[in-house]
């Protein structure tokens, strides 16, 4: 790169562009070859059903503890298609970017990016680059859509939590979107809180083989927090969800700033962790599973389905009373994936 800042001519499709792409992007998120830069990318043929998602990513700051843009913009198209039980084969990345961007800023975005589909096995096979003029864009804004492979017949689906199935998570709540706030807003806090952002796809495939057909829904309780996702999965399976406030893991000092704040963390985005839904017989087996994981050390059994009172969620307070949840009202933490 000439250039050690983005100009609004790397989106011309000229010259600018191409080193832009051949000098930058390309190197460092896919290593195609020019050869074999066409207008598609082609993929090995794929046997049995297969999921599509796509997210976009507008987080601010770019670069929080624990992740940035980038990495995000992987792990949540990588997450989605593991809740649908499915294997990422494929990523697309859309870049918009601000013109006057430093160019030292994006490429450690799209080193993160590259860093972070190599942990999760995923290829970055197709692109596409714009520059805004400034202020039209703030610094960077990803788009990722990704394909992933289901190879099983589970019915893994939000339309099917079953009565007696017990919730569990794989670890601490509110931890990305209290470490994006806390990093945004200069808190000084006496222990740095950190996002949780991560690829949950080696992890669902192990509670795959672990426990088959016993494995019935799973969700990543992202914006609006385990609350909202809950909410959500009760009205899809017409079944009521009872949480149990004592096994809720919270790191406390995310409780504690939540606590100064005025937040909830049961509405607060978490960018990797996931809601399973169990069959009983089948929930110690997946608790071990979770606990041998690096992304579930600190996984528990925190709810249960316990009627067909079609759409409700309450959670079961410390001191025993049961408290009503509803899906988050308004926006609470803006900008936080």
């Amino acid at each position: 790169m000439k250039s050690d800042i983005i100009l609004l001519g790397h989106g011309s499709g000229g010259k600018l562009s191409h080193e832009l792409l051949d000098d930058l992007i390309v190197p460092i998120l896919s290593g195609i070859a020019q050869r074999d830069q066409n207008d598609a990318a082609i993929l090995p043929g794929q046997q049995g059903r297969l999921a599509f998602t796509t997210d976009s990513y507008v987080v601010d700051p770019i670069f929080f503890p624990g992740g940035s843009i980038g990495s995000l913009s992987i792990h949540g198209t990588v997450n989605d298609l593991a809740m649908a039980g499915a294997m990422p084969v494929a990523i697309s990345v859309g870049l918009i970017i601000e013109e006057g961007l430093a160019v030292n800023t994006l490429r450690t975005i799209l080193e993160d990016m590259s860093a972070a589909a190599e942990k999760a096995g995923v290829r970055i096979m197709t692109g596409d680059t714009k520059i805004v003029p400034r202020g039209k864009a703030d610094k960077i804004f990803i788009n990722t859509s990704g394909i992933g492979a289901i190879g099983h017949d589970l019915d893994i689906s939000g339309s099917n939590a079953q009565i007696g199935d017990k919730v569990l998570i794989n670890g601490t709540i509110g931890d990305h979107g209290m470490a994006v706030m806390a990093h945004r807003e200069g808190l000084a806090l006496k222990s740095a809180i950190t996002s949780d952002s991560a690829p949950l796809n080696s992890l669902v495939g192990e509670l795959i083989h672990g426990v088959g057909c016993r494995l019935h829904a799973l969700r990543d309780p992202t914006r609006g927090g385990i609350a909202t996702t809950l909410k959500e999965i009760a009205i899809q399976s017409e079944v009521e969800i009872t949480l149990q406030e004592t096994t809720l893991p919270v790191e406390p000092t995310v409780a504690g700033a939540c606590a100064i704040l005025g937040l909830d963390p049961l509405f607060v985005a978490n960018e990797g962790k996931l809601l399973a839904f169990l069959a009983p017989d089948a929930a110690e087996q997946a608790l071990a599973i979770m606990h041998n994981h690096e992304f579930g050390k600190r996984a528990a059994v925190s709810g249960e389905v316990t009627s067909a009172n079609k759409g409700k969620v309450r959670l079961q307070t410390a001191i025993g009373g049961l408290r009503a949840i509803e899906m988050l009202a308004g926006e609470q933490l803006p900008r936080i994936c």
